[in-house]
């Protein structure tokens, strides 16, 4: 795989070079006059079939290489009376053409990076949930230990936050109810609720498939 990447790359490159060769000696246009619209449909036909062979060598996309080429050519047109005098055209032209064919494979790599980090994350996700589902014993989840982990955890919050814990999990009230009933504010609630999970989050570290059936959810 690595001699068929590197033997591409080489040819990739003897392609560049030949192909700038070819623009030099077998057109070489230069700027003695108005650069006319008949030229530019010269410099069309005869490099446009070319550019778009030389882009998609890179690219791997014929219809990306077909509009890197064609917003070239566009470029080019509209940037004409800024050229110097015996400016090499297709030479200039091909330049845009591999200016934005690197653009493109910049690009191409930052989206492949963020992608691969964002299937690694997805992975590690998946795999989280299937070892702590192999590791949940439905018959730990109702016994008198994890109880006792429970009761005792709860017994350490204050009094507050045990009674918005207690109307959020075992009485199933939203946060805008417990709000009312406590006349605090739902910000508030998120607090007490957050602070009860995270010691329960610790307390049950042993046992995270019940912390994650019967606390981890929201009634908001």
């Amino acid at each position: 795989m690595l001699i068929y990447l590197r033997l591409s790359y080489c040819c990739n490159v003897f392609l560049l070079h030949l192909l700038i060769e070819l623009v030099k000696n077998i057109f070489n246009v230069v700027m003695t006059e108005h650069i006319s619209l008949q030229i530019f449909n010269q410099l069309y036909t005869d490099y446009h079939p070319r550019f778009v062979r030389f882009a998609n060598s890179y690219v791997r996309n014929t219809s990306v290489a077909e509009d890197i080429v064609t917003e070239a050519f566009i470029v080019f047109w509209e940037n004409r009376e800024n050229l110097y005098e015996n400016s090499n055209l297709p030479a200039y032209i091909l330049t845009i053409v591999r200016n934005r064919c690197l653009n493109h494979l910049k690009e191409t790599k930052i989206h492949h990076q963020a992608l691969s980090n964002i299937q690694e994350h997805a992975a590690w996700e998946l795999d989280m949930r299937i070892s702590t589902l192999e590791a949940c014993d439905p018959q730990a989840l109702f016994s008198e230990e994890v109880q006792k982990i429970i009761n005792d955890t709860l017994a350490l919050l204050p009094q507050k936050t045990l009674d918005v814990f207690v109307m959020s999990r075992y009485k199933n009230m939203s946060h805008k109810e417990i709000a009312q009933a406590l006349d605090i504010s739902t910000k508030g609630v998120e607090f007490h609720i957050t602070k009860a999970l995270s010691l329960l989050r610790k307390s049950l570290k042993d046992y995270v498939f019940v912390f994650l059936l019967l606390f981890f959810f929201e009634n908001h």
